[in-house]
């Protein structure tokens, strides 16, 4: 099987971090979808070595190792980035999604991109993730961060959170709790999930005192589905929720901090951000372009570790006999 990795913004800490980790990964094999120029800088700040070769297609790619497609050619600074590094993520990422839509690759795993400079250089979508769902003809898609000890869906995502309340009466919440539970049983092999679904407001809403969204929305949701057999418990207090957070196999947030604040305090550094619902597998380390740190030979590689990890996991456990 073969692993597409996007380079992400070449100006960031990916280039540090995917050199730092060649000798950490699961030997597969592996085709970077980037720049070269920002890879031996890599390798001249972190002093380490990666053996890569060049090729021009993933058919070239016949033994495990790391590859590499030059889709830009560029000379990038660390912590620099501009409207050229904006430009060059996004062309690594066009070409590995052609290359995955077309099965020439088995599995996508996305370094961090800069919102601001991928949409300076007219880039019209805000993330990876709604990119992805619009190549592939995604409708319904779901934003998952795991890690071995948790898992947290998100109904809502990236938005201020005076509009969640609207967004979460809005959403069909039994389609995306399906989605969840099929996506659990289907990629992660765990048979008839149970899946805690959090309240909206403190407490649940307190019997509607404070909050009638639990009452209106998702409650009728969540009893809808468990007479259709699936296991849920909620909604769930959001303030204890996470207390037995080993008793569940999945945990469905209303908002992103709700549900990544706890993740990230039990799991930051080796959690995954999964896109559920593609048509391919696609993770990404839980973090962005630390264009702060880049060059300073600083970056932690943990998240990208686990990514890669988890997408050849993933991927070997659902490819087809």
């Amino acid at each position: 099987m073969k692993y597409a990795i996007t380079l992400g913004d070449p100006s960031g800490i990916s280039p540090e971090i995917l050199v730092k980790s060649a000798d950490k990964l699961p030997e597969k094999t592996y085709i970077i979808y980037g720049s070269i120029q920002p890879v031996e800088q890599a390798e001249k700040i972190t002093g380490k070595k990666i053996q890569l070769k060049q090729i021009k297609n993933p058919e070239e790619a016949e033994e495990p190792g790391f590859y590499i497609i030059e889709v830009v050619r560029g000379n990038f600074s660390p912590g620099k980035p501009d409207i050229n590094t904006g430009r060059a993520a996004v062309k690594y990422l066009e070409r590995a999604v052609d290359h995955i839509i077309e099965k020439r690759v088995d599995a996508l795993i996305t370094l961090p991109i800069s919102k601001e400079h991928v949409m300076s250089a007219g880039f019209s979508f805000p993330g990876h993730t709604d990119y992805l769902a619009y190549r592939s003809g995604t409708e319904r898609y779901i934003m998952m961060l795991a890690c071995e000890e948790m898992k947290v869906a998100l109904l809502t995502t990236h938005i201020p959170l005076k509009n969640v309340p609207e967004a979460v009466s809005r959403a069909d919440i039994a389609g995306f709790i399906r989605l969840l539970h099929r996506e659990l049983e289907n990629k992660f092999r765990i048979k008839n999930p149970l899946i805690g679904i959090l309240g909206l407001n403190p407490h649940g809403g307190d019997g509607g005192k404070i909050g009638t969204e639990e009452i209106e929305v998702i409650q009728p949701a969540v009893d809808k589905l468990k007479k259709e057999g699936l296991r849920l418990e909620g909604c769930l207090p959001p303030d204890t929720a996470f207390v037995n957070y080993r008793k569940y196999d999945a945990y469905l947030a209303m908002y992103h901090d709700q549900g990544l604040i706890p993740l990230k305090m039990l799991c930051f550094k080796k959690a995954v951000n999964i896109t559920l619902g593609l048509p391919f597998i696609r993770t990404s380390p839980d973090h962005g372009t630390g264009f702060d740190i880049a060059g300073k030979n600083m970056a932690d590689p943990s998240s990208f570790i686990s990514a890669v990890k988890m997408a050849v996991k993933l991927a070997e456990e659902t490819k087809p006999d």
